[in-house]
């Protein structure tokens, strides 16, 4: 082998390291890692990722309009997240949808109370967030601290009550 050849196959070689290490080192778009997600934001253009808010904890809901325990839980979710708005980052995640999410949200006002939207990827019985957090149903919710490492997952309604005592014990708000 030449001396150019070899040079080249190195050259080449650590051309191929760096990709993987950049690929490893962010995630792609629309990628749905629960400790590392990038989804569209449900309305319009822009991305929601988790990496967004590092240094801030922050609550995700993952719900669909048609999820009868969303309907009883979309409530206290939003009155926190009005009262924690600059403490605690609230995310809505439209998953497993058949109807109008978007529609879903504004109807209890989550954009309004501080919450971020964003929709799941995967089609609707594989969403990709939802399946990456394991869920079995909706709705799902999962708390991350500052560093956006998972401290806590229900994957069954939370009440208002029980939000409160999650966030009051997990953030101490």
């Amino acid at each position: 082998m030449t001396k150019k050849v070899a040079v080249a196959l190195a050259g080449l070689a650590l051309v191929a390291g760096l990709a993987v290490l950049a690929f490893r080192s962010s995630p792609p778009a629309g990628s749905a890692s629960p400790t590392a997600f990038d989804l569209p934001a449900l309305g319009g253009g822009g991305r929601v990722r988790l990496a967004a808010y590092h240094g801030e904890p922050v609550v995700v809901t993952l719900y669909a309009s048609w999820c009868t325990a969303c309907l009883s839980e979309l409530p206290g979710f939003a009155r926190q997240s009005s009262r924690l708005r600059g403490k605690v980052q609230f995310i809505a995640v439209d998953s497993q949808e058949t109807g109008d999410g978007a529609g879903f949200a504004r109807r209890f006002g989550l954009a309004a109370s501080g919450f971020v939207l964003a929709k799941d990827i995967g089609q609707s019985s594989t969403g990709g967030l939802f399946k990456a957090y394991a869920a079995r149903g909706l709705p799902v919710t999962v708390f991350y601290n500052r560093s956006g490492t998972i401290v806590s997952k229900a994957l069954e309604g939370v009440p208002d009550d029980v939000l409160q005592q999650q966030l009051h014990q997990l953030y101490g708000v």
